[in-house]
């Protein structure tokens, strides 16, 4: 039997027990992350979830041991690929991959690495004096020159397409002008909760567009439901003030009397009487021709009497309007 080392006897028992007594276990992708912005990374998730390093192989071992009492927690060993560490946490794994996905700032290339868009340079000033830089800039493939005492890059230029390595002269070059084209940080690959193991592509949704779709769903269903006349306690008030409304609407057209049409009819038996005798106003007297803004005939205008104030008509409170639909149709 191989001797193994101790302290990797240890480290798994550790990883085992971490498993067991956390809620969420999550595969992290940790390549290309300089030591110290993986410590600040760290630091950053303090009391939000824990990181630990180790080599993929332990982290098969503790998975697959865990998973005697966590099942399905092994299948997060599909996800091993590269440089990973481990993660657990009680947040749930759609809060700890935002989490995860805070961490992710841009950095410089070294050279190597896959250019993960076009790479250009632009046209115009650089903050450079003139200088060695000049060779530097016209070396890695940029067309620069110095014009009235300053460098500058005479036209647009792409240094590296999309998937291919940045060589390592660019790289240089691009870190001096300030151009980061990596993004590194923590890259939650699989999180496991309660037997299920979620995928990046599950984790990685649009909340934004969520949000938007869940409030595009619940408006169709309000319309839907209001065109239905389904009844519910979010549509019961509209359905009842949209009944209100066309029970009115119907006793005014059919000239059906009621105490909240009697006002409405009056109104419109005035306005057709006025557009009646507006075709013939020499038929009418002079009150009414007053009315119409035609004037007296002779004689001078008719003292008119004081206007009483009516009171406006107020919209009934949504408690009266049953009362108002059964009074309509004389129940």
């Amino acid at each position: 039997m191989a001797h193994v080392a101790p302290y990797k006897v240890d480290l798994v028992k550790s990883l085992v027990q971490n498993f067991e007594a956390s809620s969420v276990i999550g595969i992290v992708r940790i390549q290309g992350i300089p030591a110290p912005q993986f410590q600040a990374m760290r630091r950053k998730l303090h009391g939000k979830a824990r990181i630990v390093v180790a080599k993929n192989n332990l982290l098969r071992i503790a998975l697959r041991e865990a998973a005697a009492k966590k099942s399905g927690l092994d299948k997060l060993m599909d996800v091993i690929d590269g440089q990973t560490a481990v993660v657990t946490s009680s947040l749930n794994p759609f809060r700890l991959f935002r989490e995860m996905e805070g961490t992710k700032t841009k950095a410089p290339a070294r050279g190597g690495e896959i250019a993960p868009e076009d790479l250009w340079v632009h046209e115009g000033e650089t903050p450079f004096k003139p200088g060695p830089i000049v060779g530097e800039l016209q070396k890695a493939g940029i067309p620069a020159a110095i014009e009235r005492g300053k460098v500058v890059i005479k036209k647009d230029k792409l240094l590296v397409k999309t998937g291919d390595r940045i060589p390592r002269d660019v790289a240089q070059v691009l870190a001096r002008l300030e151009i980061f084209p990596l993004i590194v940080g923590l890259d939650l690959r699989g999180a496991y909760e309660a037997g299920t193991v979620f995928g990046r592509d599950v984790l990685a949704i649009d909340d934004v567009k969520v949000r938007t779709d869940l409030t595009l769903a619940d408006a169709r269903a309000m319309a839907l439901a209001m065109s239905l006349s389904y009844p519910a306690r979010r549509t019961i008030r509209p359905l009842l003030s949209k009944a209100y409304r066309h029970a009115i609407a119907l006793a005014v057209e059919s000239g059906f009397p009621t105490r909240e049409s009697v006002k409405l009819l009056l109104a419109k038996a005035q306005a057709q009487a006025l557009a009646i005798a507006a075709r013939a106003p020499e038929a009418v007297d002079e009150a009414t021709r007053a009315k119409l803004g035609g004037g007296p005939s002779r004689g001078g205008a008719p003292k008119e009497e004081p206007k009483k104030e009516e009171k406006k008509d107020e919209k009934p409170p949504e408690e009266d309007v049953a009362a108002g639909l059964g009074s309509l149709f004389g129940s």
